[in-house]
């Protein structure tokens, strides 16, 4: 895959995206985050005119007396990007690959945060947990995690099988304090990892990036081709010809979509996903507006805080 120039590529995506978004989102970055920015303060008893969305249930069922949470804001935020930089976010089936979705992801989202003095920082997993920048701001922060990408991508290798899981684990013993998490992967990887990511929510708000192509998901019939595993190097005769093989394929598409979907929500995440396809300015918008109406739906015992 060639290399971007992370310069000539964050130059650009500050003048397509990141101004396109300025002016839909009215420069309220802060709706992609629910609960953006707020610690814990104290707990208190409850008086009239509070806010019932700050009561703490817990405490308020073990003293038999309403009490609510009192917050201040925290104008510093850091930010973490996880990322999967393994042989199968290399692939792509027409122009653009899911690494360069990526990179185009974190630039925009990067800058984004900085912009308003905020930190952001990174882990990268290549064929194992390769390298880390801890949190700063800036323009050449932004520019530091695009060269941090294409410095750890992982290069193919027999039996180098992604797993998550060491990426998750390694984050959650690595970040200590309360941060924005998004962890960014196609999340094709050995099973387990879904337990570690909702560990890791327990503690930070995080958000799950998902890259695919739609190649992945049906296959045009284009006669007998060689499928080979980016990550293991396993090769596979098959006859995209056959209908019966696209129908199960599909099919396992399907299953796979399902399952992942299951583990965002059952590791209490958020998933955003983003196709090769997709013009990322929209699916961040249309992101930010989904977590709009999910925060309006919530109950009140459920606040969510960052």
């Amino acid at each position: 895959m060639q290399q971007r120039n992370p310069e000539a590529l964050l130059r650009r995506l500050e003048w397509t995206v990141i101004r396109r978004l300025d002016g839909l989102l009215q420069g309220d970055y802060r709706t992609l985050f629910r609960g953006f920015g707020l610690d814990l303060a104290d707990i208190r008893e409850y008086q009239y005119g509070d806010d019932v969305r700050h009561i703490d249930w817990n405490v308020t069922a073990r003293l038999q007396s309403p009490y609510v949470r009192e917050y201040h804001e925290d104008r510093e935020v850091s930010a973490w990007f996880l990322l999967d930089l393994s042989q199968s976010v290399a692939f792509g089936s027409r122009e653009k690959r899911k690494r360069s979705v990526s990179e185009d992801f974190v630039a925009v989202l990067a800058r984004l945060l900085t912009r308003h003095g905020n930190r952001v920082g990174a882990l990268y997993y290549g064929e194992r947990v390769s390298g880390m920048i801890p949190a700063r701001s800036g323009r050449r922060q932004v520019l530091a995690l695009l060269q941090g990408m294409q410095r750890h991508a992982g290069t193919k290798g027999e039996g180098s099988a992604t797993d998550l899981s060491e990426l998750f684990s390694h984050s959650a013993r690595f970040i200590r304090r309360r941060s924005l998490v998004f962890a960014v992967s196609d999340f094709i990887s050995a099973p387990g990892w879904a337990e570690r990511l909702g560990e890791l929510a327990l503690r930070h708000e995080v958000v799950a990036v998902r890259l695919y192509d739609p190649l992945e998901s049906e296959l045009p019939d284009l006669g007998l081709l060689v499928f080979q595993d980016a990550e293991t190097g396993e090769q596979l005769l098959v006859d995209t010809h056959d209908r019966g093989f696209r129908a199960r394929f599909a099919e396992a598409a399907q299953r796979r979509e399902t399952a992942l979907r299951a583990a965002f929500r059952d590791s209490g995440v958020d998933a955003l996903e983003l196709s090769t396809e997709d013009d990322l300015a929209d699916a961040l918008l249309r992101f930010a507006g989904l977590r709009k109406r999910r925060s309006r739906l919530r109950p009140a015992h459920d606040f969510p805080v960052a």
